[in-house]
């Protein structure tokens, strides 16, 4: 019987919690057959008339862009050296305009089909929860059909 690959999906920014969740999946699965992971991460796009000119924010897409690159292949680094083969490891970069990161990285989940989502805790006050949501709380809340890792 030919099983599939059972799929992780690590959401990842430029946060010390986010790294802990690539850490704790590298040597939590990192050598085991079986899985794959994605390593995703989401820029949202700015709106038009937040910069002065268009160069402006074509210059800061591409900045954040480079910038999360190179983070991204840091962390695919990370997972290959924990025994994950280099097909076992991608990357996915995404620039486009969310309502909320939450809810782009919820929709990349289902597109890719993962089951399990992986996410570092930001460790934002109450109050910033209130104010402005949280990622790993709305991922825990609305995430189907998967399981939910938040790593704190």
């Amino acid at each position: 019987m030919d099983l599939k690959d059972r799929h992780i999906l690590i959401a990842v920014d430029e946060s010390e919690n986010a790294k802990r969740a690539v850490l704790y999946v590298a040597d939590f699965l990192g050598g085991f057959p079986g899985f794959r992971v994605t390593l995703l991460n989401i820029i949202p796009e700015p709106p038009e008339d937040y910069f002065k000119t268009p160069e402006e924010r074509l210059k800061w897409i591409e900045e954040h862009r480079h910038k999360a690159e190179k983070m991204l292949e840091n962390y695919r680094r990370i997972l290959i050296q924990s025994g994950f083969s280099e097909d076992k490891a991608s990357v996915k970069l995404i620039i486009k305009d969310c309502p909320s990161v939450a809810e782009c990285i919820l929709d990349e989940l289902n597109k890719l089909k993962a089951c399990t989502a992986v996410v570092g805790r930001r460790g934002i006050s109450k109050k910033e929860e209130f104010l402005f949501g949280s990622t790993s709380s709305k991922i825990i809340h609305d995430a189907k059909n998967c399981s939910v890792w938040v790593i704190e």
